[in-house]
């Protein structure tokens, strides 16, 4: 399953919000692909499943693909949210 989302740096903690759009609050800055090493090791955490960035890897706009049943990805998308 794809989706699409926008992310934060240099934040406090990473959280995942809904704000026209699902944002992404990661805590690293986005130096030697830091950012994304944590948004892949933290979405893998949190759906259980391979995890990996589709489209927008020097970008705050990325496509992110989630291995799986698209029902339960989303089922635990909406809990998180």
């Amino acid at each position: 399953m794809q989706f699409e989302a926008k992310v934060k740096t240099n934040s406090r903690k990473f959280a995942i919000r809904y704000k026209n759009g699902i944002v992404i609050h990661a805590t690293q800055r986005p130096m030697h692909n830091k950012v994304n090493i944590e948004i892949i090791k933290e979405l893998s955490c949190i759906f259980n499943r391979r995890v990996w960035i589709k489209a927008g890897m020097q970008s705050h706009n990325k496509i992110i693909e989630v291995d799986g049943d698209e029902n339960e990805i989303l089922e635990r998308l909406q809990s998180i949210v």
